[in-house]
Order: C-alpha cells, then structure tokens, then sequence
C-alpha cells in the first residue's frame, strides 16, 4: 500500500470532519441498515418453520430465548416422532444441545436428558404430563435472577425416575457486578438479553391462542419483515443523501483552497507546467477525490456493516461453518491491495494523459483560424488522435483491472461458501440433531448476502486508490510554493525618486542559459523609458521583473533606494498599471473590465478612463452599453476596441508606474493618435516602461534601452544612439514603422 497517497487521500478529511453532524447521521443511518438487513434475513428461518409446520412461531421464539438464557437447545420433534411408541415427546423437553460455561451446564443438566416439569407446574394442576410448548414457555419466561425447579429425567438413568434440578436464570445485565462476570461476557449477555426481549415482545402482539393458526403467524412475520424494510430503506435514503451532501461541501471547499492558493503561485509555475494541467487538477482531479470520499462514506461503509451483522447471524446458527466461510479473508485482502495498487498507477498516468488531452483540444480549438487557413485540419486531427489513443489505451487498463476485481472475489467467495455448505449439509444429512434443515437455509440466506455484500465492496479500495492518485495531483498544486514574500517584508511607499536595476541576473526554470546577465540601469522618477531590441533580448523579462513576475537569481532591483524583494507583494503591485500584446478580458461585462483595476471603482471613474482611452466612443453605442458582456472568446469586439478597454483598466488605476508591453500593437493609425494623445497627459509625472516596435511610440521617449543578449548594449535619447549604436540604427532601418 502506498503510505504517501493514502497520506494525501486523508488530507480531504480537513474538510469532512467539521461536517461531523452530518457523518453522525451517516454512521447512525449504516448501522441501522446493516442491522435491519440481517434482521430482515433472521425472519426467514421462522417463516419456514411456521410454513412447512416445522414448529409455530411462539414455540421457535421460547426454544431461541431458552438457547440465549440458559444456553441449552430442544429438539424440534417432526410428524413422525408423535407415532406410536415415541408420542410422549409431546409431554417432555429433549435436551439437544448445553452450550459449556452456560446455565443449563452449571445446573448439571446433559444432552438427551428430558425435562418435564417446571417448578412444579405440573403437581399444581395434579397432572406431570405437561404439554412442551408450555415447559418452554414456563422457562422463557422466567423472572431474571431466580431460581427455578427443574423435573428432569436424566439420560442414563434407566428406571426413568424424575429428579430435581435448581436452573438458576441469569440475572439482568444492570444487576451483574464486575467481580460476578468480566465486561466481555457482561456485553455478551446484555446483548443476549436484548434479543430475548426483543423477539418476546414482538410475538406478545399474537395470542398464543393463535399460535397454532398457520396464516396469522405468517401474516404477522411478513408485516413484521415489511415494517422493518420500509424503516431500513428510510436509513439508506438518510445515508446516501447525507453522504453526498458531505462530499459535494468538501469538494467544493477543496477547489477553492486549490484556486485560492493558485492564485498567489509564482507565473513560472505556469509557465513550465502549463494550464491545462492546473485547470484538468481544479476541475477533474478533485472530482475524483470525491468520488473517493463518496464511495468511503457510502458502500464502504454500508455494505461492510450488513456483511458483519450477516455473519454475526449465521454465527449464532453455526461459528464452526461461519468460520470456514471466512477462512478466504486473508488471500481476498492481499488480493485487494496487488489490484489496488495497479489501480492507483494506472489512473495516475490516465489523469495525465487526461491534461495532455485538455491542452491539445484548449490549442486548437482556441486557434482554430490559424489551423483552417493553413490547412492543417488533418494534422491536428491526427495529433489529437496520438493523445486519444494514449488515454484510451490508460482508460482500458483501468477497465481490466476494474473488470478483474469483481469476478476473482466473487470465485474466492464460492470457493470459502461451497466449504461451508459441504459441511452443513454433512451436518444436515448425515449427523444426528446437528442442524436443522431451516437452520441450514437461514445459514445459506447469511453467507450468501455477506458474500454479496463483500463483492459490492471489491472495487471499494480500486476507487480509493484512483482517488489517492488524484489526490496526488491536486496536493503538488496545494503544496507548491506559493510566491515567495518574506515574513518581515515591509510596505513599499509610493516611488518618488528612481528605479535601479543593479547586475541582475535572469534564469528561467528548466534553462542553463541566463536569459538577462548583468544588467544594470538607472530610471529617474517620471521618465518614460523605451526598451528595444531584437527577439529573445531580453526586453520581456526585464519588465516582468519589476512587478516580481519572477526574481532574479542575482543583483537587486531598488525602488529609492529600497529593495523590491524585501517589500510585500501587495504595495509593490498596488502602485503598477500594465498592459500587455496579449489582451487579457474577462467574461464579463465591459464596465467590470474596466473597473477590475479599481476596487471601488464608480461608474463615473469607469466611463472617465474608457472616455480618457477613446473606448467611450463604441462602447456606448453598444445595446447594452457598459453592461455589454465580453465573451469568453472576446467575440463582437476588435482587436482595437479591446485594446482599448485594456488600457481603460490601467488608467483607472492611476499607478506610479506603468508598463506598456507592445501595447499599441493592435490599435489602428487613428485609434494611437488619440490614445497617444491620451497618455501623454496620464504618463506625465509618472514612470513608464514602453517596449513597441513603432517608431511613434519610441521616439518621444525620455531614456531607449538597447537589449541584445540578454545585456544592455547601449542607452540614450533617439538622436543620441542613431550617432553611437548600429543594433539600434539596424533596428529602426529594419523594424520600426513610422506612421
């Protein structure tokens, strides 16, 4: 068994335990029906005995109570033995069993002695011949705790003169001390005592009178089983629904707990693991776990039960044929834990090739115009084909394995049953008063439902498993460090006089080549600062480190004076506005875009900042205006327009700092007059980073920072570096575009 999945599969308990209310009734309510469930299977064995005349209904309940208390069995006499010579047996008891240690042993009594008197029932009507049903009666109904006159005829006594025996009846479970009998056996006999009870309270609602009435004594058994199945099928609806609403709570705290800590994870976790993964973990893999928690708190829970109060009853009819029935339980376990340790590799790969498969269907379909006008349908059909196979291949694993489980239990399980019913009807057919035959029918109808039973939960540790490797997957995510902020970290006041790169020092995760190496620069308070150079420079990843995207692996980068790293994450990002090449949108109204850089934003700052980024112009033309929805896919906008919208958002901010990553890259020639126009008068007084590729937005800048190499190569106004720096001069020849 693999300790670290369990170890993960049990962390989901942080979210069921405060449920305890809920996992009270779900027990309760498991309980309940495996008791009833045997309960409903112990009705038989009077049933037939009543139906085939074997013995009445209050007689069986007497000759049961008298096993129970005194630990001493009666033969059940059929037709035959009231023939002729043997028609006495009418007027005795027949010792058939004494249980050793019991009451009836104490007393001295032996199997085949008779009985035919109870304190001295018979001398008081002037008559010894009383009739058996009513000895049993006398004994079964004996006051606890007393001392009863037993009229026995011993079994080697040949002259058949009764003597007298003292049956001490056992004492009520509340009247037995510590120093009379040890707890086990004081539980024992509680439970005994219960039954007995139990069973003569229930048969006291027909008239002994009655007994004899075939039809009212099976009436009464099959409204007494009705009564029993409706209230056990209460409990089964009160566990199921209990259960599932335990598992809906917790799994949807845990995907919160999930996205809420994946949201204060680094960008290069993504970067290197990819969001499909991460989205196929939130979504899928805690779906899983569910599953898991569902089928623990459900069939593992219920149908165990119902096969230990099945056993429990076959136990009380046989323990010899009871235990050669279980003697398959060591070979089923081990069996169990080789499946479900193949299960819980498989559904691991299964899960992966599940998130290659999100991936590969969130690329194309996301880039759907690409692959059409290139014609490369077939290639990515093909592609998705590769990962389709990889994943059918995974789910066929799992089915083998899920399709084993079933069949090898149930063989097991007839294998452990046949024993035992060998034997039984060795003991039915061949040894003398050993069984009786409903005995032996009620032993089958136990054995029989615990093997059901213990087959429904065959595949119980293959789900917990499936559900630890799931578990797995969802706890690297809530375990993987979160973006790093020291205990002490300080509130980094607003900039007021420069930033400082100092010998910085760039590797991303899974690189051996530094992506910036030395750099070091200078940028006063409100200066707009343009960086340029080829693809791969490095002028990306400059800017991403100014917000703490990512950290350098040396040097330091200061904020007057002060390093960012040292700083919390909220001051730092609370006084920097950004907008990106790749627009970002949410699904959500045009107004709630705009306002997302501003908490209390009100209507009047979200229609001034779309007004200030000449968004106002179509966005209120629109049918719903500010409260138009942008798709998922941004779908009835242009490019343009959500550009626009983009820098709408960071003007509302109104940050110190901004940063402009080719952010003019989808605006048209009239949309960047006016949007410059804008922003001239909002970067005034504030620090701008801008990397652009039109020549425009450069050549106003205050300082350009020419990248090659991940090194700065050279840095100056326009003028200065068309004279001093050739990168810069092939740069403006070759891409900037001057409109």
């Amino acid at each position: 068994m693999d300790k670290k999945g369990v170890t993960y599969f049990w962390r989901v308990w942080e979210h069921v335990w405060p449920q305890w209310h809920r996992l009270v009734v779900v027990v309760v309510s498991a309980l309940l029906i495996g008791i009833l469930f045997s309960l409903s299977f112990a009705t038989i064995i009077p049933l037939l005995k009543v139906m085939t005349g074997e013995e009445g209904l209050h007689s069986w309940v007497d000759r049961k109570s008298c096993d129970l208390r005194y630990g001493m069995d009666f033969y059940v006499p059929d037709k035959a033995d009231f023939m002729g010579s043997n028609a006495n047996i009418a007027f005795y008891l027949l010792v058939n069993h004494i249980e050793e240690d019991g009451q009836a042993q104490k007393a001295g009594l032996r199997p085949q002695d008779r009985i035919v008197d109870v304190a001295g029932y018979g001398a008081g009507l002037g008559n010894e011949r009383v009739p058996a049903s009513k000895l049993l009666e006398l004994l079964a109904g004996a006051a606890d705790g007393t001392n009863l006159s037993v009229k026995v005829i011993c079994v080697d006594d040949q002259d058949m003169q009764p003597v007298l025996i003292n049956l001490e009846t056992p004492k009520h479970p509340d009247n037995i001390t510590p120093e009379e009998m040890g707890f086990l056996k004081r539980v024992e006999w509680g439970f005994k005592w219960a039954v007995v009870n139990r069973a003569q309270w229930a048969t006291s609602f027909l008239s002994r009178d009655d007994t004899g009435s075939k039809q009212k004594s099976v009436v009464f058994i099959i409204l007494a089983m009705a009564v029993v199945t409706t209230i056990r099928c209460a409990a089964t609806f009160w566990q199921k629904y209990m259960t599932e609403k335990v598992v809906q709570i917790s799994i949807a705290e845990l995907r919160g707990k999930v996205f809420s800590h994946v949201m204060f994870m680094p960008v290069g976790f993504f970067a290197t693991e990819g969001t499909s993964d991460t989205i196929s973990r939130i979504l899928g893999d805690t779906a899983s776990v569910g599953k898991g928690v569902k089928v623990l708190l459900g069939k593992a829970l219920r149908e165990p039960l119902k096969a230990l109060f099945c056993l429990i009853g076959a136990m009380i009819i046989s323990w010899q044929l009871t235990l050669i029935f279980l003697g398959a339980a060591p070979i089923t376990i081990g069996l169990l834990g080789l499946l479900g340790k193949k299960m819980k590799r498989a559904t691991r790969r299964s899960l992966m090739a599940s998130a290659v498969m999100l991936g590969r269907l969130q690329d194309s379909v996301s880039a759907l115009r690409v692959v059409k006008v290139y014609n490369r349908q077939e290639c990515e059909v093909e592609s998705f084909n590769g990962v389709n196979r990889q994943l059918l291949r995974r789910g066929i694993k799992i089915a083998k394995i899920e399709a084993g489980t079933g069949p090898i239990m149930e063989v097991l399980g007839m294998v452990a049953g046949s024993a035992a019913l060998l034997v039984g009807a060795h003991w039915v057919c061949r040894v003398e008063n050993s069984m009786d035959a409903s005995a032996f029918f009620g032993l089958l109808l136990f054995l029989g439902s615990a093997a059901e039973s213990i087959r429904k939960v065959s595949d119980v540790w293959n789900r917990i498993q499936e559900a630890n490797a799931a578990a797995e997957r969802v706890y690297e995510i809530v375990d993987g460090a979160a973006e790093p902020e020291k205990p002490d970290a300080f509130e980094l006041a607003p900039l007021r006089e420069q930033i400082e790169f100092r010998d910085i020092v760039f590797t991303y995760p899974k690189s051996d080549r530094p992506v910036l190496n030395g750099v070091d620069i200078s940028i006063r308070a409100g200066q707009t600062v343009a960086v340029v150079g080829p693809n791969g420079s490095g002028k990306t990843t400059l800017i991403n480190l100014i917000p703490r995207f990512y950290d350098p692996d040396s040097g330091r980068i200061l904020i007057d004076g002060k390093d960012i790293g040292d700083a919390t994450l909220r001051s730092l990002r609370d006084q920097i506005g950004m907008v990106t090449q790749n627009v970002v949108t949410f699904n959500d109204t045009v107004a709630a875009n705009i306002g997302y850089g501003k908490h209390d934003a009100t209507m009047e700052d979200i229609v001034e900042a779309a007004q200030r980024a000449y968004a106002h112009e179509f966005i209120e033309p629109l049918p719903g205006g500010y409260d138009t929805v942008i798709g998922e896919h941004s779908s009835g906008f242009s490019g343009g327009q959500l550009q626009r919208i983009v820098i709408a958002r960071a003007i509302i901010k109104n940050p110190p700092i901004l940063i402009f990553d080719e952010a003019m890259s989808q605006i048209d020639a009239d949309s960047e007059a006016k949007i410059n126009d804008a922003l001239s008068g909002l970067m005034e007084g504030r620090t701008c980073f801008v990397i652009a590729h039109r020549f425009s937005t450069i050549v106003n800048a205050d300082l350009i920072v020419v990248m090659d190499g991940g090194q700065i190569i050279a840095q100056g106004t326009h003028g200065e570096l068309m004279k001093s720096c050739q990168l810069y001069q092939s740069l403006y020849e070759t891409q900037f575009t001057i409109t």
